[in-house]
C-alpha cells in the first residue's frame, strides 16, 4: 500500500537501519551490553546529503538507495537502506546520529553481523541479518535478467521491477540453500564413536568444522550432504536425517544442518575443498578451543553456529 508506505516513511517514529557494506551500526549500551542501533528515517535522508562528499559520484541507480520495509517493532515502522555508496570517511555522520538518538551509546561503530552476532540479543540479530540479506540484494540486482534494462524497487524494497515498457519483468529475492552436515560413525569394540571434521587452508590455523556444499539443480538436501560428503572426503553416507538450519545472509544463504552415518572410514581429501579432515571422538573435541581464541591449538566453529550447534549436540549425546 504506497500510501502506507509514504505515511510510514514521513513518521517522526519510524527508524532506519543503515547498512555499509553489509555492516550495521551497533554501541555499547547500559552495562556495556552490545546492542543494534538505528536512527529516524526522517533525519536519515540529510544524513545522506551530509555524508556524500562532492566529488563521490552518484549512486548506480535509484533502487541503489531505496528504504525497503523491514516490519513493525512496538507498531513503529523500521526500514533498512543501503549506503555502500559512501567512504568510510564519510560515515562520521551516521555515528554522530546514532549517538544523537543512543545518548547512553559508547562505541558506536559499523561492525560485522559474523563478529555482533553471538553478543548482541537474539531479536536485534535476526532484524540485523534481516537488513544484511536484503540491502546486499538491492546492491547486486541492478539489472534485468532478461532484457538488462535499470530495475526500479515496488512493494517497499521486497520486489524490483523492469523498467523496460515492455519487459515488467519482476525479481525477487533469493536464498540459496547450503548443506551443513555432521558425519559419525557409531562405537565399536576397538574405537569410540567418532565424527568426520575437516579445515580449509583460508581459515585459521587449528579450525575445524562440519562439511558443507551447496545445494545442486534438481537434487534433493539428502543427495546434497552425500553428494558433498563423497565429492570432499571420499567418505559414503547413509541415514541422513535433518537436525537444524540458520539463516546465513553472507551473503544470501540458509545453512541446512544434518547429521549423516558414515558407511566407509578412509579419507581422501580433494585439496581444492580442504586442506585436511579427520576422524574425532568427543573426549578430543572437548579439549579444542573456539574459533578466535589466541592460546588452543585446535578450535571449533564459533558457538553461535549451526556447525557449532552440530557438534555440541552429538558431544553431548556422547556423554550421556
Amino acid at each position: 500500500d504506497a500510501k502506507i508506505q509514504n505515511e510510514m516513511l514521513n513518521s517522526t517514529a519510524s527508524r532506519l537501519l543503515p547498512v555499509w557494506r553489509g555492516k550495521l551500526l551497533v554501541g555499547q549500551v547500559g552495562d556495556n551490553h552490545l546492542r543494534m542501533l538505528s536512527v529516524p528515517v526522517l533525519e536519515a535522508a540529510a544524513a545522506q546529503t551530509a555524508g556524500h562528499s562532492a566529488s563521490q559520484p552518484a549512486p548506480r541507480s535509484a533502487t541503489h538507495t531505496a528504504e525497503i520495509f523491514l516490519g513493525l517493532i512496538d507498531g513503529h515502522a523500521v526500514f533498512a537502506k543501503s549506503i555502500s555508496d559512501l567512504d568510510k570517511s564519510e560515515l562520521d555522520v551516521w555515528v554522530a546520529l546514532a549517538k544523537k538518538h543512543a545518548s547512553n551509546a559508547n562505541n558506536i561503530r559499523f561492525e560485522d553481523l559474523r563478529v555482533t552476532g553471538p553478543a548482541v540479543p537474539a531479536n536485534d540479530g535476526a532484524l540485523m541479518a534481516y537488513a544484511r540479506g536484503l540491502t546486499y540484494w538491492h546492491d547486486t540486482q541492478l539489472f534485468c535478467s532478461l532484457c538488462g534494462c535499470v530495475l526500479h524497487s515496488i512493494n517497499a524494497g521486497h520486489t524490483k521491477c523492469c523498467n523496460n515498457d515492455n519487459c515488467h519483468h519482476q525479481s525477487f529475492p533469493r536464498t540459496d540453500p547450503a548443506v551443513i552436515m555432521l558425519v559419525t560413525q557409531a562405537a565399536s569394540d576397538n574405537s569410540p564413536a567418532l565424527c568426520l571434521l575437516g579445515r580449509n587452508q583460508a581459515w585459521p590455523a587449528g579450525v575445524y568444522s562440519t562439511l558443507a556444499g551447496f545445494v545442486e539443480p534438481g537434487e534433493s538436501l539428502e543427495q546434497a550432504v552425500q553428494r558433498e560428503v563423497l565429492e570432499e572426503a571420499n567418505i559414503s553416507t547413509d541415514n541422513v536425517r535433518y537436525i537444524a538450519s540458520q539463516p546465513w545472509p553472507f551473503p544470501r544463504s540458509i545453512m541446512l544442518g544434518f547429521e549423516a552415518q558414515a558407511t566407509s572410514a578412509s579419507i581422501t581429501c580433494d585439496t581444492t575443498e580442504l586442506e585436511d579432515a579427520q576422524w574425532f571422538n568427543a573426549e578430543q573435541l572437548e579439549s579444542f578451543g573456539t574459533w578466535g581464541e589466541e592460546s588452543a591449538k585446535n578450535k571449533l566453529p564459533r558457538t553461535d553456529s549451526n556447525a557449532r550447534y552440530l557438534i555440541d549436540r552429538w558431544i553431548a549425546e556422547q556423554n550421556r
